[in-house]
C-alpha cells in the first residue's frame, strides 16, 4: 500500500488525497452496509464517487454546454469558463469504478466487508493497473491481498508479459501514433481519400496497442508480485458483429458496465423496447465515461446504435458470410474510430467526408514523409499480431511431433524477449515520439 501511494504521490502530488479518501469513503461504506443500513451504505458510496468524477471529469463540460444552451436565449452567465482549469486526476475512472464495484457487490451480498483498512486502501491504490486498468473488482483478488504465492514460474510469465506489453506500446503504437497525429493534424482541404483511411488505420491499430500494451504491462506486474488481473484484450478485430468486438475489447470495463448499469436497468427482460433503451443508455455512458466531449457521446451511441440494428436481425444476417461479416465489423469500428480521435463533431464529420470523397489530390510527399519504414514495418507487426496467429502456432507446435524444435523454441525464447526489451530501452532512451493517449481517461 505505501509502495502505490508513494507511486501514485510521484505523479499527482497532492491529489493523492482525492484517492485516499475514496479508499476511506468506501472502505466505511462497506462496514455500514454490513451493519444492516445497507441503502445508506450504498448511497454515500455512489454518491460521492460519482460526485467527485462528475466535478473533476464533467464539470467543464456541462457548464460549457450550459452557457452555450443560455446563448441561444441571449441568456449569458459571467466567467463561464471557471470549471475550466479543474485537473483531471490520473486513474479517477478506474479507481472510483474499482470502488463502487465493491460497494455494490457488497449491497448484494456477492462477497464480505472487508474489515482491515490496510488490505482495502491496498486494493483500491494498487500501482500495476491503477492508472489506466483493467478494472480489477475486489472479488477477483480479495484472497491474495491475504494469501499471494509468488513463484519462480508466475514471476518469469509476467516479466514475459510485461516485454510483450512494453513491445506493444514502444515499438507498435507509438509508430503507428506517428503516422495517424500527422494525418488527423493535416488542414482542411489537404487530405485525401487514402490519405484519411491510412490515418484511421494507425488510429485503430494505435489505440488498441497502446491501451491493449499497458494492460499486458499491468497483469505482467500484477503477476510478478503475485496478484492475478482479469484479462482485458481478446484480439477484438478478428470480431464479425459489434456485439462480439465488446466481448473482446475493454472486457473489464464492458463487464462492468453490463454487471452494474445494464442488469440494474432491468437488462432484456422488460421486453424489447426496453431492452434497446438499456443499451443506449448504456452505451452513452461508456462514452461520455471516456471523455467529457460530445465525440465520444457520439462514439458511444453509434457502437449501440449498431448493437440494436444486430439484435433486430441483421445478425442472423451476418452469420451466413464471415467475409462479409468481418469487413462489415471493420468498417464500423474503423468509422467509429474516427469520433473517437477527433477533437470535436465538426472535425469528425469533415474526416468523414475525406475518407468518403475520391477526388482529392494524393500528396506522396507527405505520405512518403511519414510513412517511412519504421512505421510500415509497425503498421505490419500491427496487422499480424491483431490475429492470434502467435497462439496459434504456439499451441500447434506443443502438440507437434517436432520435440526437438519445441526445445530449441524454448531456449531461443528468453533470448528474443531480451532482445525486445533491450530494443525498447533504446527507444525510450532516444526519447522518441511516446503518446500515452488512456492516461486522459
Amino acid at each position: 500500500m505505501l509502495v502505490s501511494v508513494l507511486f501514485y504521490t510521484w505523479g499527482e502530488k497532492e491529489l493523492v488525497i482525492l484517492i485516499l479518501l475514496s479508499a476511506i469513503v468506501d472502505y466505511c461504506c462497506g462496514l455500514i452496509i454490513n451493519s444492516g443500513k445497507r441503502k445508506v451504505g450504498l448511497f454515500i458510496s455512489v454518491f460521492f464517487n460519482l460526485g467527485i468524477l462528475i466535478y473533476f471529469k464533467y464539470s467543464n463540460f456541462v457548464f460549457s454546454n450550459l452557457c452555450d444552451l443560455l446563448s441561444v436565449f441571449n441568456v449569458s452567465i459571467e466567467n463561464s469558463t471557471r470549471f475550466a482549469d479543474v485537473v483531471l486526476p490520473l486513474g479517477i475512472s478506474f479507481y472510483t469504478f474499482q470502488t463502487m464495484s465493491y460497494t455494490i457487490d457488497v449491497y448484494r451480498g456477492t462477497i464480505k466487508a472487508n474489515k482491515n483498512f490496510i488490505d482495502f486502501a491496498t486494493y483500491v491504490t494498487l500501482f500495476p493497473q491503477l492508472i489506466a486498468g483493467p478494472i480489477v473488482r475486489y472479488s477477483e483478488i480479495q484472497h491474495e491481498l491475504k494469501n499471494r504465492k509468488v513463484t519462480v514460474d508466475s514471476f518469469s510469465k509476467g516479466v514475459e508479459r510485461f516485454i510483450i506489453g512494453l513491445a506493444k506500446k514502444m515499438i507498435i503504437a507509438n509508430n503507428c501514433a506517428y503516422l495517424a497525429d500527422a494525418i488527423f493534424n493535416l488542414p482542411d482541404g489537404e487530405m485525401s481519400a487514402i490519405t484519411a483511411w491510412l490515418g484511421v488505420i494507425a488510429y485503430s491499430f494505435q489505440i488498441y496497442y497502446d491501451f491493449s500494451g499497458y494492460s499486458d504491462m499491468a497483469i505482467g506486474i500484477g503477476k510478478m508480485l503475485g496478484f492475478n488481473f482479469p484479462e482485458n484484450f481478446n484480439f477484438p478485430y478478428i470480431s464479425k458483429t459489434v456485439q462480439e468486438f465488446w466481448r473482446r475489447w475493454h472486457m473489464t470495463l464492458s463487464n462492468w458496465f453490463k454487471d452494474y448499469v445494464y442488469i440494474s436497468l432491468g437488462g432484456n427482460r422488460k421486453g424489447n423496447n426496453r431492452t434497446y433503451f438499456n443499451l443506449m443508455i448504456v452505451f452513452f455512458v461508456t462514452g461520455l465515461w471516456h471523455g467529457a466531449s460530445w465525440t465520444f457521446i457520439v462514439w458511444g451511441l453509434f457502437h449501440g446504435l449498431f448493437i440494436i440494428i444486430e439484435r433486430i436481425g441483421l445478425k442472423k444476417v451476418l452469420v451466413k458470410n464471415r467475409i462479409v461479416s468481418h469487413f462489415y465489423l471493420l468498417l464500423i469500428v474503423t468509422v467509429s474510430w474516427v469520433f473517437f480521435r477527433s477533437d470535436n463533431l465538426s472535425y469528425a464529420f469533415n474526416y468523414l467526408t475525406s475518407m468518403f470523397s475520391f477526388n482529392s489530390s494524393i500528396n506522396l510527399d507527405f505520405i512518403a514523409y511519414y510513412l517511412n519504414k519504421e512505421v510500415a514495418i509497425a503498421l505490419i507487426l500491427a496487422l499480424v499480431f491483431s490475429m492470434p496467429i502467435y497462439k496459434f502456432i504456439k499451441a500447434r507446435l506443443l502438440h507437434s511431433q517436432l520435440h526437438q524444435l519445441n526445445k530449441s523454441l524454448l531456449l531461443l525464447r528468453p533470448v528474443g524477449l531480451t532482445v525486445l526489451f533491450i530494443i525498447c530501452c533504446m527507444y525510450i532512451a532516444s526519447d522518441s515520439y511516446n503518446p500515452f493517449i488512456y492516461f486522459r481517461f
